[in-house]
């Protein structure tokens, strides 16, 4: 029996008493090869909706379906050891009623040993929050830029420009958190809206696309490292140019079998030398 401790993931309650400290770092994973990379580095892994188009090549998030988010938080979890794993849940699965967002979450944190569910939704979605805590489901909210409902917004508009939208987003920030949400994602909303909104709530806010003042940000990893090449998002940064990387692989691999330079004879196998029993006539 190993003596190793076991490493121990970071917990919704350390993420809360970050609260106006130490930023959090937040990354995507889709995969349990990329967690792996990731792991040691950020202290939340977003197993993000995302993968409806980073992955499966959609059009937006909305055909995502419970199964998906399930298999690829189960491989996430098992792919990583110290972050924090929270799984969104996708279009249709949460909306309805209280009741069926309970019945998806807590197959979501059963079956795949993740840690919280996100969910997006302002005023509209505090009761559903609300009923979701009380029965030890942890919460991450998600305000601004929703792009589950990008279709009822006319589209992936920047949120808060205005008086009126500046006031929605705060008003839902503070429905989600009074709900009892452990945390807020603030998605393409005006820089000094999210600002407001970061000390405004007492629960760590996240951002993307949002303001250097929450505390924490998000980015979907294919987009910072550059493997997403469909389009990029204004408030992206990427940090590496890996695609253009794993197109300069392929077409040296693919040159080498062209000319036959590979395989060489190090990647292959000779056949087995010849022993004396081999040779002896059988009866």
């Amino acid at each position: 029996m190993s003596t190793q401790p076991r490493a121990k993931r970071i917990t919704v309650p350390q993420l809360v008493a970050r609260k106006s400290g130490e930023p959090i770092v937040v990354l995507t994973a889709y995969t349990a090869p990329m967690a792996g990379f990731l792991d040691s580095h950020v202290d939340i892994l977003l197993v993000g909706d995302s993968l409806g188009m980073v992955v499966y090549g959609f059009d937006s998030t909305l055909p995502v379906t419970l199964d998906m988010m399930i298999a690829h938080g189960g491989a996430v979890v098992r792919g990583s050891s110290h972050a924090c794993i929270i799984v969104d849940m996708p279009f249709a699965s949460y909306q309805e009623s209280p009741a069926q967002a309970y019945r998806n979450a807590a197959r979501v944190l059963a079956e795949t040993g993740a840690s919280g569910v996100k969910l997006e939704g302002g005023v509209e979605m505090a009761d559903t929050i609300a009923f979701l805590v009380a029965r030890s489901i942890p919460v991450m909210g998600h305000v601004g830029l929703q792009p589950q409902s990008f279709n009822a917004m006319g589209g992936y508009r920047i949120q808060g420009r205005d008086e009126r939208g500046a006031s929605a987003v705060l008003r839902d920030a503070r429905a989600v958190a009074e709900a009892g949400a452990f945390s807020i994602v603030i998605e393409g909303t005006a820089e000094p809206v999210a600002r407001q909104i970061a000390h405004a709530v007492h629960v760590p806010t996240i951002g993307i696309g949002a303001s250097v003042a929450c505390d924490g940000q998000v980015l979907v990893t294919e987009d910072m490292l550059g493997l997403f090449a469909a389009f990029k998002p204004s408030f992206v940064k990427r940090y590496a140019e890996l695609g253009r990387e794993v197109e300069a692989a392929v077409e040296s691999y693919a040159r080498e079998v062209r000319a036959r330079r590979f395989p060489g004879p190090e990647h292959t196998f000779s056949a087995p030398t010849s022993t004396a029993s081999d040779s002896k006539p059988t009866r």
